[in-house]
């Protein structure tokens, strides 16, 4: 890490590259940015951590140039700079790579990176480019075809596709935000190598991530907001420990692992047998898949997003049609069935989607908690609703859920995301499930939210439930399941019943366990 130098110091550049200077962003009702400060220095990774709704992304959006600050000032290369869009930002060296890729997939590599220049202007002259990419690519260990269609290409490769647009405009500082989100851990250690390449190239990066144990691998400082303020700015990354970190963020104590008890699984509850169903366009996503859960028992799927994980889970909730095979529950057929079918025998269900699937943000607490049994008594009185039960009901899972809410009749749009899913949680658990289908539960949220979610899932497992859970977070599976089996391309890959990380992030790149063994590629399970 270079040395600090003077900003008017004409014969040597200012170490830091970027310097924001109390910065404040309003939007209505909320401070999003309280007067914050953030430095970044040449040549390093810094990241930048809080809890959901901390006001990370929007400082790195006022940087970016896609919102303009109310307050503040910022430097790039010791320059004041006021950017008016990203186009603005870029030109100063500044470039984002969002968590979802800004990509044609009909495009090749050349063409999605050229798209929005200046030049070429009238012929493309594609070979010409295909090779600067390709030796831009080589430079900065970011190997892809130039040739080959987005589509063709799988996240990780998308990523890169990313990283090298940034640099082919010049990108001296680039905003990396979530990277790691939706890639294998193999995938992981490559863009790893690829940033430590970049660093060693000149260039500068922020690292955006919820993920404590990849910021403490990967970065050489950190900045940490909470509700807006910043409560660490620019800590030395060896200097502090990943739970003094986690305390920064969410302002408590946090336990990391929670306590699983053994268990001793027992009858098949789920029983999804040869399905095969296709997703919203037609093609197939779920290709002759089998699996089954056990009572007592947290059975993991993993696999990169986009492999069928969320087709199976709307297949077994009853949301979406099978083609062939059939799905049981607690041994009832319940594939093309109604959603209300199966939760009338035992199904809960905790969709990725919190805010428009999980619930009815316009609607209270009341109304949100009651949405599975206001046709049951007590909650049902004859054709109406006792809104006397119902309010009691909703106070008292309020209560045991501790649920941040002013009362029960605030509509559920005005909370946080963690008290969101302690919602959605509540209600579903409340109705004693026998099968409990949990998609992405923690996705979004701080590390005080994670652990409650955790406890809640493993509480019922403990009660007897059986639990599908589904994630792209490795180190949440291997926390809770008991079992975990990858998908790959809407296909099993097999099933580990250890914590053998080269064994399935080898499955989430498409091998099977039988040739993974076969091969020796890791360790026998």
């Amino acid at each position: 890490m270079m040395a600090k130098n003077s900003h008017n110091d004409i014969d040597n550049p200012p170490s830091f590259v970027v310097e924001m200077r109390g910065i404040v962003k309003r939007f209505p009702g909320v401070l999003a940015n309280d007067h914050v400060d953030f430095r970044l220095h040449r040549g390093e990774i810094h990241a930048l951590l809080g809890e959901n709704g901390a006001g990370k992304s929007t400082l790195m959006n006022v940087l970016a140039g896609l919102y303009r600050q109310e307050v503040g000032t910022v430097l790039v290369n010791g320059q004041l700079v006021n950017f008016s869009s990203p186009g603005d930002a870029i030109q100063a060296g500044i470039g984002m790579v969002h968590q979802h890729f800004m990509l044609v997939p009909s495009q090749s590599v050349t063409e999605n990176i050229l798209l929005g220049l200046d030049k070429p202007r009238f012929r493309m002259e594609l070979a010409k480019y295909d090779s600067v990419i390709a030796e831009l690519g080589e430079r900065f260990g970011l190997r892809v075809d130039p040739r080959a269609k987005i589509w063709q290409l799988s996240v990780g490769e998308q990523q890169r596709v990313e990283i090298i647009k940034m640099l082919y405009r010049g990108a001296e500082v680039l905003i990396m935000d979530e990277p790691t989100a939706v890639l294998a851990p193999q995938e992981i250690e490559v863009l790893f190598n690829t940033l430590h390449s970049m660093i060693a190239n000149g260039k500068s990066i922020i690292f955006i991530s919820h993920k404590l144990q990849e910021v403490m691998a990967i970065a050489d400082r950190v900045t940490v907001l909470q509700r807006g303020k910043t409560t660490a700015e620019g800590l030395e990354i060896e200097n502090i420990t990943r739970r003094e970190l986690a305390h920064l963020m969410v302002g408590r104590d946090v336990v990391f692992r929670v306590d699983k008890k053994p268990s001793e699984p027992g009858n098949v509850v789920l029983d999804v047998q040869n399905v095969v169903a296709e997703n919203d366009k037609g093609l197939t996503a779920i290709q002759n898949l089998s699996l089954q859960v056990r009572a007592g028992e947290i059975f993991g799927l993993a696999g990169v997003a986009g492999n069928g994980q969320r087709e199976l889970a709307q297949v077994i909730t009853g949301l979406r049609k099978v083609n062939q095979g059939r799905v049981l529950l607690n041994n009832k057929v319940i594939s093309n069935r109604s959603a209300r079918f199966s939760i009338q025998r035992g199904l809960a269900y905790v969709p990725e989607d919190r805010t428009h699937v999980g619930t009815s943000p316009n609607l209270s607490m009341t109304d949100n908690v009651i949405m599975k049994n206001y046709r049951q008594p007590p909650i049902a009185r004859g054709w109406a609703i006792d809104m006397t039960t119902a309010t009691t009901f909703a106070k008292d899972l309020k209560q045991d859920y501790d649920i941040a809410i002013p009362n029960v009749d605030t509509p559920v749009r005005l909370l946080s995301g963690g008290n969101l899913q302690r919602v959605i949680l509540a209600r579903e658990i409340s109705g004693a499930p026998t099968l409990m289908v949990a998609v992405q539960p923690t996705r979004g949220l701080d590390v005080g939210a994670i652990e409650s979610v955790h406890r809640l899932l493993l509480s019922q497992r403990e009660a007897g439930t059986a639990i599908l859970l589904i994630s792209e977070d490795l180190e949440e599976l291997l926390a809770l399941s008991d079992c975990i089996a990858v998908i790959y391309e809407g296909q099993i890959m097999g099933e580990v019943m250890d914590e053998n990380i080269d064994i399935i992030g080898l499955m989430m790149t498409g091998m099977d366990l039988e040739e993974i063994q076969a091969g020796g590629s890791a360790k026998n399970v």
